[in-house]
């Protein structure tokens, strides 16, 4: 084997490491994405909820906190159930 078919070998071996390495990369970077858009769901309507307390609907409707603890419920799963078709987890 000649240096330079060595060389061309060791810089395609490293390149083969790069591309393993990123690929990894990006699906951590996935996972925590999903896990992140799931998570911020339920702080989102907490965050809302909990500026406007003159407001709230479950002090005026009867089922108003089981509604929006079932909104809540919905979308976080709507997202796992989306992100797992997706292969994001």
């Amino acid at each position: 084997m000649s240096a330079s078919s060595q060389k061309e070998t060791c810089a395609f071996a490293f390149e083969a490491s790069l591309l393993v390495g990123q690929a990894q990369e990006t699906l951590v970077s996935k996972r925590q994405a999903s896990w992140l858009a799931i998570i911020a769901v339920p702080t989102a309507i907490a965050g809302i909820y909990g500026m406007n307390f003159k407001n709230i609907p479950e002090l005026q409707w009867e089922y108003g906190y089981f509604t929006i603890i079932g909104v809540v419920l919905i979308a976080c799963a709507t997202l796992y159930w989306r992100f797992r078709q997706v292969g994001w987890l």
